[in-house]
């Protein structure tokens, strides 16, 4: 709704006001009128509404009002400063804002207006003669949080231009209407008047968006849904709270001033960037109260030092009570607590002193690792921290390293210890100047006032004691040339006696000599030669050979000391050429360096001078020699040398004429790159090592140790009987099977019996059988004047081998040649084979026929082996009555 305009009347008398209160001397000048719509009764510190001051008058330094109830902040909010009741429907004031540096002031008229409007009802005949703005537009409205009414709280009123013409009624919808919070909100349905039923919480709802409308009483829409927000407008309710009950810092002592300690921050849930929000800190109290050390930033909250003083060892916590008001710190703010508490952290801003200025100790020389000493220091830093630990040191009088001070961590003591020997000949007292600090550096402060470190000293008085001779140096040195004549004597080690300073009375003997080169004269100790000394044989090879020597006095007592001999080299070994085997890749290479070392002093050593070795014409004409620098030369061929091995021999020289003749062996090969004819040569000069011939040789003798044994095993076999006569009393059981396989046995009247599919068949396991006619056949080779072959063939019957008794053997029914025989075994002993090598699923088998070499007449029992049949276990009582022999026989092979 629009402003009205202010009567002339009204403005003629707020300007005669402003003049009898203006106090300069030149003209005012107005700006521009604000109204604000309050209710009859306002209470104190309730705002009233805001007003634009920079906009008048940014410049100014001069803010007076003309109404003392009420008051104006630098941000422009307006405030009852107590409570106020509009009698009339209108009342009025001015702001004055005046800048002093230009001399320049303006005003801004205020005017208060409570009206109640009554709407009435428009009937369907009236007229409307007059025209009127249009009203259905979104309307700016706002309503003061935590209102105190009355209520229903008349808001605003709606109006829509169809209301002219027509029957007009309103609604409204959103949140606080139909939407929680519910009934907030209602308008008249009838004026378009739109009311507050109850208070609103700013914080909980800060604004509302309703949706007005507008129709007949048929329904119709006389006008589009209207928007209408309604701004709730702050009140100064919410107290600001600190982020924290209880802060704790920590700040170091002895800081500057300035020095950041912490940040205190609280929130405020009113209207932010509002004179509501603005927050200002400050410190109510420090405990203890004296003296202030600490300020806070009344914006920003930054806790800093104000004092240089803070000391630990005086006060080591502080407390603080912090405060925090809004309305931008002013009396009527409200206002928050917290507590601060600032622990003092130590620093190193005290020196540690000793308790005295001066101490003695004593010490037995000779004597080491020992303490002597305990210093106690003060320090006021904090116990256990790097601020409180004591550094020592030695300043003066250990310049010899005989003393070592170190911290006692339990204590904070110094402790000094002795780690080198003392010599009461040599210095009967020491003065140690010690100093002490701590492990943690001095603040500057207190590293400007001391000038020097805190020192004490110490004296330390040596005492005497009997000593055993002293070996001094530790290490003596000799010269010997090498390879000197065995028996050369020359001066050795010398100690004293510490006590008269003298050599007289020792005895000397050689702990350690690496090579026995040389012996010690016990009483002098002198040195002798008692092997040629090598130079080149010492290790490191630094011309110098080390022998323990060990000095002992009438009394027992011993030092230990080291003779080094320096063994002068001579020219006493050639130049050595380093090659042995070469390799030129021709024509790809056209030639190749050789090179040569002298282990002896280089003043005998390079340069060298190669050359070839009585060269044959022919290898003159190959071969050439070039010097490449001092140790190396060049070894050149013949362009149209042949692709073969040749032996070069070269004698190489050194400066003394010390030479050596060695011949090399070079591959002159058709090749690419060396190490293809490398690894041709490798395969070819395959020779075998002292190893592997003895090897080859015991490998011969036990081949003529097996010959030899079948031999003798031949001979015997044919100087044995036949068979006796009592054949059927001396049988064996004959198992010496070699390979996992059926147990075999033969009967006792010399056949192999097997039962087999209900049919048995008799055969030799080394000859091979055959079936004729379901019956047995048995064939035997006999020694004799020639051999026969027996073959007795019937169903359900069989026969016996006659006994030898002679050069031939008679058969009972018939006589095969060895044609015949050989005809008719071949085929049946090679199917035999075949099957035997086979398990029952035809696999081959591991447990396959042996072959045995002839060892006279055959056996009645036959051969064992795989095809050997298996004999029911009775019928063995035979073997209770067997010879003397076949029981030796048998106890043999028990054994085994």
């Amino acid at each position: 709704m629009a402003a009205p305009e202010p009567r002339g009347s009204v403005r003629g008398a707020l300007c005669s006001l402003l003049l009898t209160l203006v106090v300069f001397s030149f003209a005012c000048e107005s700006c521009k009128m604000v109204i604000f719509n309050i209710p009859s009764k306002l209470e104190a510190n309730k705002m009233v509404g805001k007003v634009d001051l920079k906009e008048c008058l940014g410049s100014a330094d001069l803010v007076r009002l003309s109404d003392s109830d009420f008051r104006v902040l630098d941000d422009g909010s307006v405030y009852t400063a107590s409570a106020v009741e509009l009698s009339d429907e209108k009342r009025s004031f001015t702001i004055w804002l005046s800048d002093t540096k230009r001399q320049t002031q303006k005003e801004i008229t205020v005017l208060l207006e409570h009206q109640k409007k009554v709407l009435r009802k428009r009937h369907l005949k009236e007229t409307v003669l007059r025209r009127s703005k249009r009203r259905w537009a979104p309307i700016p409205c706002s309503m003061q949080e935590n209102s105190l009414g009355p209520f229903p709280l008349l808001l605003q009123q709606v109006q829509s231009d169809a209301a002219q013409n027509y029957t007009i009624f309103y609604s409204i919808s959103g949140r606080g209407v139909d939407q929680e919070p519910l009934n907030l909100f209602f308008i008249d349905r009838d004026t378009g008047n739109l009311y507050c039923t109850r208070p609103v919480d700013r914080e909980e709802y800060d604004v509302f968006d309703l949706i007005a409308y507008a129709s007949t009483a048929d329904g119709y829409s006389a006008d589009l849904p209207l928007p209408l927000p309604i701004r709730v407008e702050d009140e100064n309710d919410n107290y600001p709270i600190f982020t924290e009950a209880i802060y704790n810092f920590e700040v170091p002592e002895s800081s500057r001033i300035g020095t950041t300690v912490g940040v205190v921050c609280a929130t405020d849930r009113d209207e932010p960037d509002t004179m509501h929000t603005r927050l200002k800190y400050s410190i109510l109290e420090q405990r203890p109260r004296s003296p202030g050390l600490f300020s806070v930033h009344p914006s920003t909250g930054v806790i800093t030092t104000v004092s240089p003083y803070l000391d630990r060892e005086v006060v080591d916590k502080y407390s603080l009570i912090m405060k925090v008001q809004d309305m931008d710190g002013q009396f009527f703010g409200l206002i928050g607590t917290s507590t601060c508490i600032i622990t003092v952290k130590d620093s190193n801003d005290n020196v540690p002193t000793f308790k005295q200025s001066a101490y003695e100790a004593s010490v037995e020389e000779n004597t080491v690792n020992v303490e002597i000493l305990r210093i106690s220091i003060e320090d006021k830093d904090l116990m256990n921290t790097a601020n409180w630990r004591a550094n020592f040191t030695i300043l003066k009088g250990n310049e010899n390293g005989h003393f070592k001070i170190s911290t006692d961590k339990e204590t904070n003591e110094g402790v000094l210890c002795v780690v080198k020997p003392l010599n009461y000949e040599e210095n009967r007292q020491v003065i140690l100047e010690i100093g002490v600090s701590n492990d943690a550096p001095f603040t500057r402060d207190v590293a400007l006032r001391m000038a020097t470190v805190n020192k004490a000293l110490v004296t330390v008085r040596v005492r005497d004691q009997d000593e055993g001779p002293e070996c001094s140096p530790a290490a003596q040195y000799v010269r010997i040339k090498e390879n000197s004549a065995v028996g050369t004597k020359i001066n050795g080690y010398k100690a004293y006696d510490t006590e008269t300073r003298s050599s007289n009375g020792l005895r000397y003997k050689k702990l350690h000599d690496p090579k026995e080169w040389i012996t010690i004269d016990e009483l002098s100790g002198s040195i002798i030669t008692s092997k040629t000394l090598d130079r080149e044989a010492v290790t490191p090879r630094n011309d110098l050979y080390n022998v323990t020597v060990l000095a002992i006095d009438q009394g027992g007592r011993s030092c230990t000391g080291t003779l080094v001999v320096n063994i002068e080299d001579v020219n006493d070994n050639p130049p050595e050429i380093l090659q042995n085997y070469l390799v030129i890749c021709k024509p790809k290479m056209g030639y190749i360096d050789i090179s040569a070392v002298d282990p002896d002093e280089r003043i005998h050593g390079a340069p060298f001078y190669f050359s070839l070795a009585n060269p044959s014409p022919e290898t003159s004409r190959i071969w050439t020699l070039t010097k490449v620098n001092d140790t190396a030369a060049r070894l050149s061929y013949w362009k149209n040398a042949a692709f073969q091995e040749y032996n070069v021999p070269i004698t190489v020289k050194d400066r003394a004429g010390q030479s050596a003749t060695k011949t090399l062996r070079v591959n002159l090969c058709d090749c690419d790159y060396p190490s293809q004819c490398l690894a041709a040569s490798r395969s070819a000069d395959v020779t075998l090592g002292k190893w592997a011939i003895l090897a080859i040789l015991l490998g011969v003798a036990l081949l003529f140790s097996v010959l030899l044994t079948l031999v003798c095993g031949v001979v015997g076999a044919r100087k044995k009987k036949c068979f006796p006569e009592d054949l059927a009393q001396q049988n064996l059981i004959i198992s010496n099977t070699e390979a996992p396989g059926d147990d075999k046995v033969c009967s006792g009247n010399g056949f192999m019996t097997q039962t087999v599919n209900n049919s048995s068949q008799g055969f030799c396991g080394t000859l091979g059988s055959g079936v004729k006619n379901g019956g047995q056949e048995t064939i035997e080779l006999m020694k004799g004047g020639h051999q026969t072959l027996e073959s007795c063939g019937g169903a359900g019957h069989h026969h016996t081998l006659d006994s030898c008794r002679g050069g031939h053997v008679d058969t009972d029914n018939c006589r095969y040649t060895y044609s015949e025989w050989h005809s008719f075994t071949q085929p049946r002993l090679g199917e035999k084979l075949r099957l035997c090598n086979q398990s029952d699923d035809h696999v081959p088998s591991q447990d396959y026929v042996l072959t045995y070499n002839y060892e006279g007449r055959g056996s009645p029992a036959g051969s064992v082996g795989c095809c050997s049949e298996k004999q029911e276990e009775d019928g063995l009582d035979f073997l209770n009555n067997l010879e003397a022999k076949f029981t030796a026989l048998a106890e043999t092979c028990t054994k085994r």
